[in-house]
Parts: structure tokens; C-alpha cells; sequence
């Protein structure tokens, strides 16, 4: 499943410098040895959940203490449930799980600290990793990893220390996922990604969904959203599910670790939807890539597939007629597919999409660069509908449809990984506000090479077809000044000295070949 700036040590967050995480993932890196990358995230990332539910408590424990003389107790766990702070037992403190770091059975100590914590907080019950006593974990490095964690938000207040724990965890998420490769996109949407169509949905208000939501990312990044529009947390309520039960762990407390309240349901979403009846204002999803384990052959009638079946052999348009079920009267829809989707006509997925287009759904769409997941370096696209384009929010776009080919943004931090810069994600989005008239954004206007609207007869023309680079046209080239006679006259002249040079080459390397004996 939101821009970080991780690659910018100096940046800052809430006065804290960012290169924390950095240095952090280096030294518990380090201490991973031989350890596969995906046994080892549930190691790490479960003691920071734990680090950071007991320094939750502890703040609130010391601050108890003070009120004792009005009647205040410090061990009754109603007064932390009050507050939605989880309770965390005397054996599961951190204290306690740092003091005893050097010892032998560190890794039962853990074990029974998690066991306690789920064991008093049925919320957090089957989420927690209990392995740490398996032979297979060295409890020497073990106890390193409990004195590394020991030192995030050490000395900070209560809630920047929340904070930074947050971002050391969001932080660990993404270079798990990097050091996993494929396998990592089955559990997190680079963040800039995310960001990119929280942007362009502005989720303000009203219920947030995610049918195959991984580690939660949509949802952290619309609660930062809020945040950062000064809007309430509270006035947005988050729907999620999540098929893969290890995947589903590891979003309850990356949501937790935020203090986001969810409703994260474990399930496959097309077999065992386990939010039947909801209506959502937002969905917000990154659906498996092209996927033929499905399953679909078993849902052939299934009310959800209004447009058309979709194939067994391929669950996009399963997953688009999913979200487009669960919209809520005027809600929207952004969502990240396979650029195949676009175009495909294969199975009938064409007659879909058609049918799709048809009904006026689609508001948006656009071409995003490749490299910019961990899990494929294909191209990806980013779908938005609209199940009302008169909903009264905005303009009346009924009839037309955005192109956004942005394919040519981004910047490369390495040689297989693009990102998205916060300049990236706001022409994006603010192009996207423009056009359906939010308040505020200034006129929209075509930008070749880039954007255009385009009304339904023009998509017909093109088959139905939905790729960007078909509406927006080529970008203008700046004319050199230079006259095209005396131009071709040079290019030519180029062209004829760069042939005998050419025939140069030939020559010597073919004499070379000869006195190596291997010339005719």
C-alpha cells in the first residue's frame, strides 16, 4: 500500500532529523547475519511495536503516578483503555525486556511479553510474533537488537517518541520490502505511490476502504493527509482487508503503532468479503498485478460483475467491479493496475472496460513511470472513478475524462528504483483538482505531451482504449532557430564525416583480426 524524503538526511520531522531511520536499518541490518529478509522484518518490526506500546504506557503510567493523590491507580487497566492505550503487563514492559537483553532465554522473555500483551488485549490477539525462543535466532544478537530498539525516541516526549517510532517502522516496511524484491510488493506500495492518489482523492471525510490493503500504507498516508490539511482524524472511518495472514499482522500494528483505529479484517476479499454491506466515500487499493489465482472460475454469477465477467485467468477487472460495488453513491475510486489494463482485449476485458467507460465511471487516468516498485518494473497505471461526476463537490465532469501521462517524471535513486519528489505528486494532483474544479486550484488547461480531457466520443475513437499517450499528443520541441536547409545541411555533413571514420575502425580492426590469424 504516501513522500518520506528518506533519501534526505537533512531534512526534518517534527524536530527530529530523518537520518535516524537510515542509521537504524544499517546497525539491525548488520545484526541479521545470515537471516532471510522476510523472517527477519517479523523479528524487528515486532519489537518496535512492542518498544512503542509500552512507551505509550509509560507516559501514561507516570502520569497516573502523579494522580494517585486524587485517586488515580497506576496498575488498573481501565485507566490506559479510557485513552485507547493498550495495557501492557508488568512481564512485557520494556524495562523489564532490556534488563534482562543479556540473558539466555531473552527469546522466551519476548515470546511470554507478547503472549501477556495479546492475552489483555483481545484486539491485538493472533497479531503479535511469537518465535523469538526458536533455536534458529542467535539471543546473543538478539539482545543487541533489544539495546538498538532501547535507544528509539530515547528522551523524547511521549508523543514525538510515538512519532519517530512510526516512521522507524514505516522506514524498516519499505527496505524489507526492497531487500525482498518481488516477493516485498505483496506487502508494500512505495510510499510516493500512495501518496500520489491520497492526493489526487483528498479522503477529508467520510469511509476510507482498502479490499487488499498489505501493511496499511494507504491508510497511515491518509491519516497524514488529514493532518497535514488540518482536518480531524476522527471525521474519516478505515475499512480494510487482507488475504495473507502474515501481511494482515503486520498491518494491525503498523496501524496501531499510529493510533489509527480500524476496522482490518483477515480474509480473501473476492471468497469471504468480510465487509459485505459497505458503501465506501474512498477506496484506495493496490491490487495484486494480473493475478490467475483468483479463483474466479468459482464466482462466475457473482453480483459484483455488473460490467462483464471478468476471466479466470486474470483478476484485474475482478478487482475494478469490486471497488466500483462497494462506492458509496458519490464516492471515488483510485486504484494502481498494470498498464495492460489500459488497452487489453483479451478474455473480454476489453468488453469490461468498454462497458466500464460506457457508464461514465472513469474521471482519470494516469501513465505513471517505470521503476517505481519494489515487486516489478513494469510500467503501472493509476485508475480514479467516480460513481457521481455531478456530485455537487465539484464542476460537472459528466461526459469527459482526464489523460495524465506522466511518464517521463521522477528520478531514479538507484539503478532499478524511481521516485516520486513532492513537486512530482503535487503537478500530478493539483493538475487532477484543476480540471474537476477544486476550490482554490486555478483554471485547468491541456498541456501537451502531459494532459488533456477528453469526452466520450473521443475515447470511442480510440477503441476504448485508455492510455494517456493516445489523448495528450507529443510535447512541444522549442525550436532551435536554426533554418531547416542549413540544418540538414549540417546533420549531413556530420553524417558523411562520421562514415569514414566508420570505415576507419573497419579497416583497422580488420588488419588487427588478420595479424591474430583471424582475418580472411
Amino acid at each position: 500500500m504516501a513522500g518520506k524524503g528518506k533519501k534526505n538526511s537533512s531534512a526534518q520531522t517534527n524536530g527530529s532529523p530523518l537520518g535516524i531511520e537510515a542509521k537504524l536499518w544499517a546497525a539491525a541490518d548488520a545484526l541479521r547475519n545470515n537471516m532471510d529478509a522476510a523472517e527477519y522484518k517479523h523479528v524487528v518490526l515486532g519489537l518496535i511495536f512492542l518498544k512503542y506500546i509500552s512507551d505509550a504506557f509509560e507516559a501514561k503510567h507516570a502520569e497516573l503516578v502523579m494522580q494517585k493523590v486524587d485517586g488515580a491507580n497506576p496498575e488498573d487497566p481501565d485507566e490506559y483503555r479510557a485513552v485507547s492505550i493498550f495495557w501492557v503487563p508488568k512481564e512485557a514492559r520494556w524495562p523489564y525486556l532490556r534488563d534482562n537483553a543479556p540473558q539466555a532465554t531473552i527469546g522466551r522473555i519476548v515470546d511470554d511479553a507478547m503472549s501477556a500483551i495479546e492475552r489483555d488485549n483481545p484486539s491485538l490477539k493472533g497479531v503479535l510474533p511469537k518465535d523469538y525462543a526458536r533455536p534458529g535466532l542467535d539471543k546473543q544478537r538478539l539482545g543487541q537488537l533489544i539495546n538498538l530498539v532501547s535507544d528509539i525516541g530515547l528522551g523524547s516526549p511521549a508523543d514525538r517518541a510515538k512519532d519517530i517510532l512510526g516512521r522507524v517502522y514505516e522506514y524498516f516496511l519499505a527496505q524489507f520490502a526492497s531487500a525482498e524484491g518481488k516477493k516485498g510488493g505483496q506487502f508494500y506500495t512505495p510510499s510516493h505511490v500512495v501518496r500520489v492518489l491520497v492526493e489526487m482523492l483528498a479522503p477529508y471525510k467520510g469511509r476510507v476502504y482498502d479490499p487488499c490493503c498489505g501493511s496499511g500504507g494507504m491508510f497511515v498516508s491518509s491519516e497524514k493527509f488529514i493532518e497535514a490539511h488540518s482536518g480531524k482524524l476522527g471525521d474519516i472511518s478505515i475499512y480494510g482487508q487482507e488475504s495473507n495472514y502474515t501481511t494482515w499482522r503486520l498491518a494491525k500494528m503498523n496501524l496501531a503503532i499510529r493510533g489509527i483505529d480500524a476496522q482490518i479484517a483477515h480474509g480473501d476479499t473476492f471468497h469471504n468479503d468480510r465487509h459485505p454491506d459497505l458503501k465506501a466515500d474512498y477506496v484506495l487499493a493496490n491490487p495484486p498485478f494480473n493475478d490467475s489465482d483468483w479463483r474466479g472460475e468459482l464466482l462466475k454469477d457473482d453480483r459484483r460483475w455488473v460490467y462483464g465477467k471478468p476471466p479466470a485467468s486474470n483478476a484485474n477487472f475482478a478487482w475494478v467491479q469490486h471497488f466500483i460495488h462497494h462506492l458509496a453513491p458519490t464516492g471515488i475510486a483510485g486504484f494502481v493496475l498494470a498498464n495492460g489494463s489500459m488497452s487489453t482485449n483479451q478474455s473480454g476485458e476489453g468488453d469490461i472496460r468498454k462497458s466500464i467507460i460506457e457508464a461514465d465511471l472513469v474521471d482519470c487516468m494516469v501513465a505513471l513511470p517505470g521503476q517505481l516498485f519494489y515487486s516489478t518494473q513494469i510500467p503501472v497505471c493509476l485508475w480514479l472513478l467516480a460513481r457521481d461526476k455531478r456530485n455537487g463537490r465539484f464542476r460537472d465532469r459528466r461526459g469527459e475524462t482526464l489523460f495524465v501521462d506522466a511518464r517521463k517524471i521522477g528520478t531514479l535513486v538507484d539503478r532499478v528504483h524511481r521516485e516520486l519528489s513532492d513537486d512530482d505528486v503535487a503537478k500530478i494532483a493539483g493538475t487532477y483538482h484543476a480540471w474537476r474544479g477544486d476550490k482554490g486550484t486555478g483554471e485547468y488547461a491541456n498541456v501537451l505531451g502531459f494532459c488533456s480531457a477528453a469526452g466520450v466520443d473521443d475515447i470511442r475513437k480510440h477503441s476504448h482504449v485508455l492510455t494517456p499517450g493516445r489523448y495528450v499528443g507529443a510535447e512541444d520541441v522549442e525550436d532551435d532557430g536554426e533554418p531547416f536547409e542549413e540544418k540538414m545541411k549540417r546533420l549531413s555533413g556530420t553524417l558523411r564525416q562520421q562514415a569514414v571514420e566508420a570505415a576507419k575502425l573497419d579497416t583497422a580492426i580488420a588488419s588487427n583480426l588478420k595479424k591474430l590469424g583471424y582475418g580472411n
